[in-house]
């Protein structure tokens, strides 16, 4: 809506109940949505099962008690431990990654699952095969720690990955779980929101949410649309305007005619919009899972290669199938299991601690990657709460005065302009005075008196009410205001105009050091807002943001976020209404102000919770110092089989080296400890640049 020279028409407000009921009507069916957490504490349950049961396969197996120089007790039937232990935890701790392999041999894009289900396979069939024949030596013990350390990875994998699957009930909380349909003569009824039907008389009353989507018969009020529209003012209603479902009414009663109920409503419309852009999301795999695919054609080429090398050489026996097999089994490294679950585990800790909470994985890793970031305005950029932004006095009168008067007389109401008028003058430690025969003026203002004189406070439908005229100066303030979309309240005393000020939504002091940092960092800030032109480019101006969509309905924040994208982009979404919740899904990485709804919480791979935005920059900082890690890890990961793949082979057998099951176990193990002691040292990056920003 288009408000350039609307001013406030002050009423009487009361004090408003803003809490809202949570619906159990779901307005829309998403019960089909992938459950993270179910896969999470699968993973979980079997890596602490797999791991106790491995500890007497572990303290029974020759080749540890041999390292180690100890002997374990042996007792009838002690020789069936670690075959029967091991049995079981393939059973149970290993089966669940040949069934997840199906889908990847299925259509023929093996990864980790694929490899993860080779190596212990390999290792089972052949462990098996040693109990029963004297072919060698087993490979029991690695197959329990290699299932121990691939349940640890994704578990540690999946609790890091739950994505947003609550968005869609956030959204449905917003109805109300009843309605008070108006009978025709003339009583209400309260029943099931969902019983509304097209026609239907309802009531509104003051602090209640809008039960369906509907036209005013009868009454006034203020409704704060905030949580669908964006407009940061609560908008006037009266007889034949709209009002949205969803939405909180102000200190007014409403007698309202449904339009639309269930899924036709515009808060069922936005459901819809979120649950398209989740679906729309891409199945990107993360490079450990393309490494372990590489690896998965690299382990059955070297394998057929070495069977092949072998038979050719000294012809077909059972080293030869030692060699294949050991080849099999190292050739999917403990390391390569925990190389990026571990970094994600310590860069998630490292972003709570610094204000970001990563809800999605690849949120955080994709960040490195954007060029663009769009913040909503309202809540984000801004405070979401107004505030006095500048105030005139005419000769005889000072600004403190007039403010303090002011704000006196808005002393019971509870509206966001009198609460920014009181929060001015309390910033200024303003003493007020006493004002007493207090009178709301319905539609128009305040009066009260002060000293024996009379004194109001109210928007430009007072001064038509008084019949008064503004002074030139006072004027020209209110009409340079109006130009840039804020809302202007004026002081009557004794039947003259004698202070006007101006309040808009205050800009928090660090959306300044973002927008120059970011684009210091060569990204693009783009600003989004459902309020009008003239207040996006104020605010626009002032943080010096060049690019600005304004009036953007919900579906047009959506349409945004894609036209972005479609000019090849790279594309955050940083918001915290209602509203944002498709934009900040459609997003390449949806970023969510912590301070906001619950919904835009739970669409967002990444929450600010101190509501900063400097900590953009941050996620951009650790994003970068992740994938660094990340790449790190993959390398020692997969370089251990650059180096044990072909020693087992036996490529260098001619000259007397060759790799022994064990000691290629013993190379897996040290590839885990170099990975898991550089994933640590992730923890001594310095995310110094919100400090350093602000030193500057």
């Amino acid at each position: 809506m288009d408000d350039k020279h609307k001013e406030h028409e002050h009423h009487d407000h009361a004090h408003m109940d803003h809490d809202q009921s949570s619906s159990v009507e779901q307005v829309h069916d998403h019960s089909d949505h992938v459950d993270h957490t179910g896969h999470e504490f699968m993973f979980r349950d079997r890596f602490w099962v797999s791991l106790a049961l491995s500890i007497p396969v572990l303290l029974y197996s020759q080749a540890v008690q041999n390292w180690l120089g100890f002997t374990m007790p042996a007792f009838l039937g002690s020789a069936w431990i670690v075959p029967v232990f091991s049995l079981i935890i393939f059973l149970y701790g290993g089966v669940p990654f040949l069934q997840m392999a199906v889908p990847e041999v299925g259509r023929r894009s093996p990864g980790m699952m694929a490899l993860i289900s080779l190596a212990i396979s390999v290792a089972f069939i052949y462990s098996i095969a040693t109990t029963f024949f004297d072919i060698g030596e087993s490979f029991y013990w690695e197959l329990v720690t290699l299932i121990d350390i691939m349940l640890l990875g994704h578990w540690l994998e999946m609790r890091s990955v739950r994505q947003a699957s609550g968005a869609l009930d956030e959204l449905a909380k917003l109805m109300p779980d009843t309605a008070e349909r108006i009978l025709e003569d003339g009583t209400t009824e309260t029943i099931p929101s969902s019983q509304l039907k097209d026609g239907d008389l309802f009531l509104v009353r003051p602090g209640e949410s809008v039960p369906a989507d509907g036209i005013i018969v009868e009454g006034s009020s203020e409704v704060n649309e905030a949580m669908i529209t964006g407009e940061s003012k609560p908008v006037e209603k009266e007889a034949d305007v709209t009002v949205i479902a969803g939405t909180i009414n102000g200190d007014g009663s409403l007698r309202v005619q449904v339009t639309a109920t269930g899924d036709e409503t515009a808060l069922a419309g936005i459901m819809r919009l979120v649950e398209e852009a989740q679906l729309s999301k891409s199945d990107t795999q993360i490079l450990a899972d393309k490494a372990a695919g590489w690896l998965f054609y690299v382990a059955l080429a070297v394998a057929a290669l070495t069977a092949i090398g072998w038979v050719v050489a000294v012809g077909f026996d059972i080293e030869v199938i030692k060699r294949v097999v050991t080849v099999l089994v190292i050739a999917c490294p403990h390391a390569l299991g925990l190389a990026v679950p571990l970094v994600v585990a310590i860069s998630t800790s490292m972003g709570a601690r610094n204000g970001i909470l990563v809800r999605d994985r690849l949120a955080l890793e994709s960040a490195r990657e954007l060029n663009t970031i769009i913040f909503d305005k309202t809540g984000t950029l801004t405070k979401g709460e107004f505030g006095v932004v500048s105030m005139i006095a005419v000769d005889g009168w000072n600004e403190d005065n007039a403010l303090a008067l002011t704000a006196a007389l808005e002393g019971d109401s509870e509206h966001p302009i009198a609460r920014g008028i009181r929060q001015e003058a309390e910033e200024r430690s303003l003493p007020l005075p006493s004002v007493k025969e207090f009178e709301a003026i319905k539609g128009h203002g305040i009066k009260a008196s002060v000293d024996g004189s009379e004194a109001y406070v109210g928007g430009p439908r007072l001064l038509e009410k008084l019949d008064l005229q503004k002074p030139a100066e006072i004027e020209d303030f209110s009409q340079e205001a109006g130009d840039k979309g804020q809302t202007v309240v004026f002081l009557v005393y004794n039947d003259k105009v004698v202070a006007a000020f101006a309040l808009a939504d205050l800009i928090r002091p660090e959306s300044h050091a973002a927008v120059k940092r970011l684009e210091e960092l060569d990204v693009e800030v783009v600003m989004l807002t459902g309020d009008s032109e003239d207040v996006a480019k104020t605010v626009a101006d002032e943080l010096g943001i060049k690019r600005y969509f304004a009036e953007v309905l919900p579906e047009d924040k959506d349409k945004a976020v894609s036209e972005l994208q479609a000019e090849g982009k790279r594309v955050a979404m940083v918001g915290d209404g209602v509203n944002d919740a498709p934009a900040l899904t459609r997003a390449d990485v949806g970023i969510a102000i912590g301070s906001g709804t619950d919904v835009a919480v739970e669409s967002a791979g990444l929450i600010l919770v101190k509501s900063n935005p400097l900590d953009v920059v941050h996620i951009i900082e650790l994003s970068r110092a992740t994938y660094r890690k990340m790449i790190q890890n993959l390398i020692w990961a997969t370089g251990y089989n650059v180096i044990a793949l072909p020693l087992a082979a036996g490529v260098l057998a001619p000259w007397g080296i060759l790799l022994s099951p064990a000691v290629g176990a013993l190379f897996m193990s040290l590839s885990t400890v170099i990975v898991a002691i550089n994933a640590q040292t992730l923890r001594r990056t310095q995310l110094t640049t919100t400090q350093a920003t602000v030193a500057a």
